[in-house]
């Protein structure tokens, strides 16, 4: 209450007094002018300052962080700490492990296959997000679902998965979910981000969700048929090599650029670790289930981070995103309600484990009965025999 009148008492004396905070008044200039665009709904924060000073400079923050400018400046910066503590984790794990299991092993075996991985990995996570420097949010919601039939493809023709004609309803029902949250997004202004070159934008994130695709079917092979641990610890030691390269080649300034201190640094380090999580737990889940079910279900990480936003951007709110949210669970549970099955092939199976007996092959007559549930494709043992109908 009182603060103001000082500052008029004091106005005449000390010029240089009112600017006491001049962390990095060079740089964050453009910042602040764009993150001025960000809570233009969300209400007049010009005379607010006694009470709420607090909660505002610390949203002032997250903003600053989450902006456009500052943040997808640096995409590969996003991933790099992830894939450090993959490796950190995971990487070690495999190193003292003994064996077959051991990460020597592991790399003289394949350790080309999990090369390429690991690139696919990092230029995907690097397409999705630089598209959001040239296109909407918008656009990168609706065409990011481009994924979906990306893994249905691949796991149709390499993973040998059979879809019922419920499982493709169940698909449509949560596309259409996703369709409305981006109408939503639309009736209440909230089309973020909408650069000069929209194409290019498109572009990139139809190639990203392409590079998605193919990580997360590779990613359900794996998990199935060797294991969580090895496809953890291989995207952590690829991974880390070559985006810290891309890195130091690509994006070397703009790291330079980010006003770095321990309120950023934080807000980096709760980003890496819920990457972290997302990149540990997955694996498990689509053990579980499949790289289509999982898919399918982070359509609702982006209600979730509008959740989020009404608390701390105080983004307009409209019911046609909660219409969306359970459109996409009515789909998933069209979904999950039957189970796929699989063609019964095991040469499939043995293109990525290199087992050390001899592989006998199947005769080419004698038609195989698609009988097996998606479930109980776990990993195989040698003495479980094939079942044949004739």
């Amino acid at each position: 209450m009182l603060s103001p009148e000082r500052h008029r008492h004091h106005r005449h004396p000390p010029p240089p007094q009112p600017p006491p905070p001049p962390h990095h008044p060079p740089q964050p200039s453009h910042v602040v002018a764009t993150i001025e665009n960000l809570p233009a709904e969300g209400g007049s924060g010009g005379g607010r300052s006694g009470i709420s000073a607090p909660s505002s400079s610390v949203r002032q923050r997250i903003r600053k962080v989450l902006n456009r400018d500052l943040l997808l400046s640096v995409a590969l910066g996003q991933s790099f700490l992830n894939y450090i503590l993959l490796f950190l984790v995971y990487t070690t794990t495999l190193a003292v492990r003994q064996g077959e299991e051991n990460l020597l092993a592991i790399l003289k075996r394949r350790w080309w296959k999990y090369m390429i991985l690991g690139i696919i990995d990092i230029e995907a996570n690097y397409l999705v997000v630089k598209a959001y420097q040239y296109t909407t949010l918008t656009s990168v919601q609706l065409l990011d679902c481009f994924v979906i039939p990306v893994v249905i493809l691949l796991s149709w023709f390499f993973l040998l998965v059979r879809y019922k004609a419920v499982h493709f309803i169940g698909i449509v029902v949560c596309i259409l979910g996703m369709g409305c949250m981006a109408g939503a997004d639309v009736l209440v202004g909230r089309q973020q981000g909408a650069g000069e070159n929209k194409l290019i934008g498109d572009l990139l994130v139809l190639g990203g969700a392409t590079l998605y695709g193919i990580s997360n079917v590779c990613e359900e092979y794996i998990v199935r048929n060797l294991s969580r641990v090895e496809f953890l610890g291989m995207i952590g030691l690829f991974g880390s090599f070559f985006s810290g390269i891309q890195l130091a080649i690509m994006e070397h300034k703009e790291l330079l650029k980010v006003p770095w201190d321990w309120q950023i640094g934080l807000l980096y380090v709760g980003f890496s670790a819920c990457m972290f999580g997302l990149y540990s737990f997955m694996p498990v889940v689509i053990k579980k289930t499949s790289a289509t079910a999982v898919n399918l279900s982070l359509l609702t990480a982006d209600l979730y981070s509008l959740f989020c936003g009404l608390f701390l951007f105080h983004y307009k709110f409209s019911g046609l995103y909660l219409l969306s949210f359970f459109t996409i669970l009515v789909g998933l549970v069209l979904y999950s309600s039957t189970s796929t099955y699989v063609a019964q092939d095991p040469r499939v199976y043995k293109q990525f484990r290199n087992p050390s007996g001899p592989v006998v092959d199947l005769p080419a007559t004698g038609q195989l009965e698609p009988s097996v549930t998606y479930t109980s494709l776990g990993q195989e043992t040698e003495e479980e025999p094939h079942v044949r109908v004739a």
